[in-house]
Order: C-alpha cells, then structure tokens, then sequence
C-alpha cells in the first residue's frame, strides 16, 4: 500500500541523490533497537554505515517489544526507540502501551512491523508513534525515517538546555553543572555540550583539563552553522563536548541581549543535552538566556548573603518565565566546619524553589578534582557527591530514575500511545 514508506527504486535513487549533495546529518542522538529477527538486526545495524548517521550511537538488542519493556523498567530510555513486533494488529496497541509506561517524555518510537494495515498505521501515527514501517524494507527507508524526524528543515530540537547560576559569586554553579554533565554522559550515554559562557574566568576547560586553541568566542557574532560548531567544539571525554571560555582580561566582552542565542539553538539541533555554565553576572544577555532555555538551576550555598541573591533570583526568573518551569535549587557545600549554617529544607521553603539536591561540602576530593582537571567521580567512585549529580542530571533532562518509572500506576507521558479518557 502506498502509504507506508516504500522501497521504490526511485526511492533509493532519491537518497542517493540526497546523499551526494550533502544531506544533512542526524545528529548525536542515541537509539536502541529491539529486534526478534536477526535478519531485523542486520537491517537496523547496516544503517549506522550511511554517511548521515556518522554521529549515531546505536546498539541492537533482542526481545521486540517485551525485550523492551524489560530493559526500561531499570534504565533510562534513549533519544529513539525501534522496536521489531509481530503481534497481530489488535495486540500492538497494547503493548505499545506498556512499552510506554517504562518510557521517557522525551523518547520517540518506530515500529517496525509484518503487517500492511492501513488502519493500524492509522492508529498508531494518531496516538504520536513516529512512524510504522512494514518489513522487508531497505536500510535506506530506516535511514531516510529517522533524519525525517531529526535532521529535516523544521525539525524539532532534540536538546535540551539547562542554565546553572550561582547565587554568590564562588558558590560552585560551575563545579556542579561539570559534573552533572559528566553524570548524564556517563549513566544515559547521551551526548553533552557545555558552553562556558564566563568569558574572563571561565573554568571548563581546567575542570576537564583541556585548552583548545578554539572555543565559544569565536562563534559569537559570526554566523554558525553545524560544521563550524563542530570545529569549534573540544572532546573533553567519551560523550562530553566543550565549547571554552577564551578567558583573556586584554579586552572586555560586552554583550548585546540576544547575542548567544543562534548558537544556542544550533546546538539544540544537534547535540541531546545543552548545559549552560552562566557567570555570576546581571545583564540583558543574561536575562535573555535564562528566559529562554528549558531548565535554570540556581546554586547556592546555605548562607544568609547566598538565601537574599536566591530568593531574588528566584522571584526574578518567576517573573521571566511564566508559563515555563520554575528554577530548581541546588545547596552545595553543606556541612562546612564552624560555619553557622541555613538547614537546607529552610532555605528552599524561603527560597520558594524545589530543592533538586546538597553537595556536602569536602575540599579534600573536589581539591583534588579540581587541580587534576578530573571530575569527582574520576577521582573517588563511591563519592555519595556522585548519587547527587546522577540524581540532578536525570531530573533536568526529564528522565525518570527507576525507583519512579517501575512503579505501578506511573503517568504515561510518553507522546506515543496517550492514555485514553474515559
């Protein structure tokens, strides 16, 4: 039937002309594919060898649906699933359904199926599937799928961007967002792009013991596209990209308000977690960017000068930010000897913010990750720090822990397969 992706000869000679002009490349997303066919796991692993899936991480697993369900009871879900069924059309809805339950917000599905039904596709592309394909196909429809969803012009950004911000100057945004971004790249196998935006005193690239000769002062005022930023980008580790801070004082970096925002956005489209390490500064750029992005972490320190500067920022990004999420609140170094201190419960109460975590305050391992370039898991692996870190980074990219999502009763958020009302 033609209204399932085909696998017409002038399909393929269409992607072979796309390929040749420089199609666009899906970018650093990951997918796991469940298959109950090795024949099925042949066809989704030979896609990874087209050119526009160079920046893939994939990996294929055994089991279809039921395979699934299994493995996400425990662990997050990634940016896209592919599951292979041969159930019957009346028994695929349900199980999808269940498949959801164990599933992320944010994840999107393809099923790949033995049945041409035009009611099922139907069904399924309604309740947000994003696409059924009908076996045998090529790897080519797969390929063509997938950057369909996103690479094509006007795809939704697959990244989400979270802002850390320091109460007090020297209350450690910069040192908790380094390390929550090492926790999200080492437990979802995601991709991460911090962007240092302390120009002057920027610590990203000692923190990970880097120093490019290029950074996010050369993609400021010029026009970006993917290619350029990828150039400009350091691997500081498996699953962790930089864009550093120049961090000269020869001149001074006055910027106007909505100067970072193309390459922002750019990064949205192509990396799956964007973490903004914002300097303790107040201007319209700052401003700007913290109306605009998905999540604001503010990091403080229980004090009284840390519990003033919060609850205005607090009340400030508030009032930035009606309709989005309210900023979440991160207590660090709790627990510093001598030092009269603000129960971190209290503080959030007057605060009026969640409180997301507590760091409790160790100079000797963060010392010590700090003058190593390393972060504190690096350095000590049982650190309870490292829990914390786990913690925030799954909260921040909407994914579920397990203790949550194993739950009976959980709420289906999945844009595939809604619940129905009654």
């Amino acid at each position: 039937m033609s209204f399932l992706k085909g696998d017409t000869p002038k399909a393929i000679d269409e992607t072979a002309v796309e390929i040749a002009m420089g199609a666009r490349l899906v970018p650093r997303i990951t997918i796991q594919a469940f298959c109950e066919h090795s024949q099925t796991a042949q066809l989704v692993e030979s896609a990874v060898h087209d050119r526009r899936m160079s920046k893939v991480a994939l990996t294929t697993h055994n089991g279809g649906i039921e395979g699934a369900i299994e493995t996400y009871r425990s662990n997050p879900t990634p940016n896209l699933i592919v599951v292979e069924t041969t159930l019957s059309p009346e028994e695929i809805p349900g199980a999808l359904e269940r498949l959801a339950e164990v599933c992320d917000a944010t994840t999107r599905l393809i099923v790949l199926g033995h049945v041409n039904d035009v009611l099922l596709y139907r069904e399924l592309i309604r309740s947000g599937v994003s696409e059924y394909i009908v076996l045998p196909a090529s790897s080519q429809t797969i390929v063509s799928v997938i950057t369909e969803l996103f690479a094509a012009e006007g795809a939704a950004p697959i990244g989400r961007t979270i802002g850390f911000v320091s109460a007090k100057g020297g209350s450690g945004a910069s040192t908790i967002s380094h390390n929550v971004a090492w926790a999200i790249a080492q437990h979802l196998r995601q991709d991460v792009l911090i962007l240092d935006m302390d120009f002057a005193f920027g610590t990203a690239g000692l923190n990970f013991n880097q120093d490019p000769p290029h950074g996010i002062a050369d993609a400021i005022g010029q026009k970006v596209d993917q290619t350029m930023l990828d150039r400009l980008t350091s691997k500081a580790a498996n699953h962790v990209n930089l864009l550093t801070a120049p961090v000269v004082l020869d001149r001074t970096f006055d910027f106007e308000e909505r100067e970072f925002e193309q390459v922002i956005e750019l990064a949205q489209k192509t990396t799956p977690v964007v973490i903004l390490d914002i300097p303790h500064v107040w201007s319209a750029w700052v401003r700007q960017t913290i109306a605009t992005i998905d999540e604001v972490i503010i990091v403080a320190e229980p004090d009284l000068a840390n519990l003033r500067n919060a609850k205005n920022l607090s009340d400030t990004i508030k009032a930035l930010r009606p309709t989005e999420s309210e900023p979440l609140l991160v207590i660090n170094r709790v627990g510093m000897p001598r030092r009269p201190e603000i129960a971190p419960n209290e503080f959030a109460t007057s605060v009026e913010c969640k409180l997301l975590g507590q760091v409790g305050f160790d100079a000797s391992t963060f010392g010590t990750a700090a003058n190593n370039g390393q972060m504190l898991a690096e350095v000590s692996s049982g650190h309870r720090a490292n829990e914390t870190f786990k913690l925030i980074g799954m909260h921040v990219t909407g994914r579920n822990t397990p203790e949550r999502s194993a739950h009976k009763g959980a709420v289906l958020k999945l844009p595939f397969l809604k619940r129905k009302r009654a």
